[in-house]
């Protein structure tokens, strides 16, 4: 007789630091490691409830006072791109995707720093070096990949640059940009809004549902750009639901009540236990 352990993870606190998107703001994070055979079915359980993954961790915001960070996905079926991202798409028609295994490179690792320097010198990841960046690359439980865009530096197509970089997780109703990069200098180019709409592609190319774009922060200028995707739903108050206005959310940034840790661990919806194999 074989024994499989249920699936019980044990939830965590984080201690409070300062918020990376609001000023002011005091930010603490519920978390779980993410492990073992059963690993991908948590993995679709906690994302479709508001968390993230983060290598073998999954996390969740829980600030004592505010509930602004939303995840936030786009239900594809009903996507329309707007006329501004129909012209992103053809100014990056010459770009080619590659989708591999979760590795890291040389090339990403230059093209992440690049980034960095330019769009976030003073963020938390800033110091990262070759061995953390690998490790938020290849550290996962789930099933994962790296999609990689690159454009052609001559005609005959003999000399690749690598433009931009995604690591998604596969779920079981969609895909899940965990993070992406690109190259600053192509600004003009929108690579990142083009990542966006390329993996809404990809999506429906695989008959899901959904395209989950990590967390909309209403009042942040950094998470603004999530809000102008059509079809686009946040979790809010324990339900996924349509965004409406943006501007109609303000209230998020100074609940009434946030309910205690244990409360909300026991809110938690877990995967079925999984039945003993004999």
């Amino acid at each position: 007789m074989r024994h499989i352990l249920p699936i019980t993870p044990q939830f965590y606190v984080t201690a409070p630091q300062a918020c990376p998107y609001l000023d002011g703001r005091i930010e603490r994070k519920l978390f779980t490691s993410l492990q073992g055979e059963n690993a991908q079915v948590i993995n679709d359980k906690l994302s479709k409830q508001g968390f993230r993954r983060s290598q073998n961790v999954l996390y969740r915001p829980s600030c004592t006072d505010c509930t602004a960070c939303m995840s936030a996905r786009i239900r594809v079926a009903d996507f329309v791109p707007s006329r501004g991202q129909r012209r992103i798409s053809l100014r990056n028609k010459d770009l080619r995707r590659t989708t591999t295994s979760p590795w890291a490179t040389e090339d990403q690792y230059a093209l992440f720093r690049k980034y960095l320097e330019c769009r976030h010198p003073d963020g938390g990841m800033a110091d990262m070096d070759t061995f953390e960046f690998a490790a938020m690359i290849e550290e996962t439980a789930v099933e994962s990949w790296v999609v990689e865009y690159t454009h052609t530096k001559d005609q005959w197509g003999a000399d690749e640059e690598l433009a931009a970089v995604c690591l998604t997780d596969v779920f079981d109703d969609g895909l899940s940009m965990v993070y992406s990069f690109y190259d600053p200098d192509g600004a003009s180019s929108s690579l990142g809004i083009y990542v966006i709409l390329d993996h809404v592609a990809l999506v429906k190319e695989a008959g899901l549902p959904f395209l989950y774009l990590g967390y909309w922060v209403p009042g942040s200028t950094k998470m603004n750009y999530k809000s102008l995707f059509s079809a686009l739903e946040i979790y809010k108050n324990g339900e996924w639901q349509p965004i409406g206005d943006p501007n109609s959310h303000v209230e998020v940034l100074m609940p009434n009540t946030t309910l205690p840790i244990a409360e909300q661990v026991s809110k938690i919806i877990l995967p079925e236990k999984p039945k003993p194999r004999f």
